[in-house]
């Protein structure tokens, strides 16, 4: 029965993830749930294997159905990936906790603007840029540091990433965003293995649920457009502010 949960759950992590992140709100409590004998840093790495595997099946069902932007998309991917081991290592050092009202703000701050901006992300309008890759190099740095080092909200601060600075539409967003992602999860999975590992027949198994449900999702994503991802990360945004709130001040 519990087994049947957690892989239940990686599917609705996946078809979550693949379209505007957050997949990790409903897988990671599950694991931490069945499993509370188990060390952290392990649920931690069961969770970006299988996470992992559902990011580049998403990227690969985008890459089929749009043109997503590889040139901005690669440099910031690259850029993640160091980022997000820097993130990592920085752990040691400093407190994740110490980001949450920060993170809490910020993610505030994304939810009102994509509330009130309705053509936000709803049309591509390239945006003129001195050095677009560059900037895209600082995005993914940014992000991916942050990801290695606390987390939550990665893949909607990407969307509003692309979409902001570069004038994309929610969906082109959404597809770069999960080639950055799948740079942070590769960073993170890293990491784990060479750390405290994971649990490899559970991982292998919730990682083929998270591959089906990022299937179903990137077809959602592609089908429904615009504003079938924009009010999904409108959710997603407010379960976060919702969780991180209460975390804080609980």
């Amino acid at each position: 029965m519990e087994y049947a949960l957690l892989l239940c759950g990686a599917f609705l992590a996946g078809l979550i993830d693949a379209v505007v992140g957050g997949g990790g709100l409903v897988q990671l409590p599950l694991l931490l749930a069945v499993f509370p004998g188990i060390s952290i840093p392990v649920l931690f790495g069961t969770n970006k294997l299988s996470s992992i595997a559902g990011t580049a099946s998403a990227v690969w069902q985008y890459s089929r159905k749009i043109s997503i932007p590889w040139k901005l998309a690669f440099p910031a991917s690259a850029a993640a990936l160091i980022g997000a081991a820097s993130g990592a290592a920085t752990v040691s050092f400093l407190p994740p906790a110490a980001l949450r009202p920060m993170v809490l703000i910020l993610l505030i701050v994304v939810g009102a603007y994509t509330w009130f901006k309705p053509d936000f992300g709803k049309n591509r309008v390239e945006h003129e840029r001195r050095h677009p890759r560059v900037l895209a190099s600082l995005l993914g740095a940014g992000i991916g540091f942050y990801d290695g080092f606390f987390g939550p909200g990665t893949g909607s601060f990407l969307i509003f990433g692309f979409v902001r600075l570069f004038g994309m539409d929610m969906l082109h967003a959404s597809a770069s965003a999960k080639l950055v992602n799948f740079a942070t999860n590769l960073a993170a999975l890293s990491f784990f293995l060479l750390h405290e590992g994971v649990m490899w027949k559970l991982g292998l198994a919730m990682a083929c649920a998270n591959v089906l449900g990022a299937q179903i999702g990137t077809r959602l994503a592609v089908r429904h457009g615009n504003r079938f991802i924009r009010w999904l990360l409108l959710a997603v945004v407010s379960v976060l502010i919702m969780k991180l709130a209460w975390d804080l001040f609980k």
